[in-house]
């Protein structure tokens, strides 16, 4: 009965567990990246639109741009994002310093406080 058991299998689909993707593109993708290159095109055609003396210049930046924006979108949040964010590691926001303060201007604070102190006191 037990040799029974191991030849009986289930089939599993494989996809199971995937992350869902659009052919190449990861479905997490396509909102950001639609996002950044409506944002090229409107930076490409309204903002520099006067700099470029023809269309095909517009659209060889504007793709240019748009590329470089989808790349550098997907090294920061893609699959293995941990590869590369973790190499920047959070500092403290609290640290102990014992540094005195020095104003840039010249004025000596700390000798009119003292003054005004001993006024006081008197």
């Amino acid at each position: 009965m037990t040799q029974d058991q191991d030849k009986d299998f289930r089939p599993v689909n494989q996809i199971l567990g995937s992350q869902p993707s659009l052919g190449p593109i990861p479905a997490d993708q396509i909102l950001p990246w639609t996002v950044i290159a409506l944002a090229s095109y409107f930076i490409i055609n309204g903002v520099f639109g006067g700099f470029f003396s023809d269309d095909f210049q517009k659209w060889l930046w504007m793709i240019l741009i748009t590329a470089w924006g989808m790349a550098t979108w997907w090294i920061l949040t893609g699959g293995r994002s941990w590869r590369f964010l973790s190499k920047f590691i959070g500092v403290p926001t609290w640290t102990r310093g014992f540094a005195r303060y020095q104003s840039i201007l010249e004025v000596n604070h700390e000798a009119k406080n003292r003054k005004t102190k001993r006024q006081y006191r008197r």
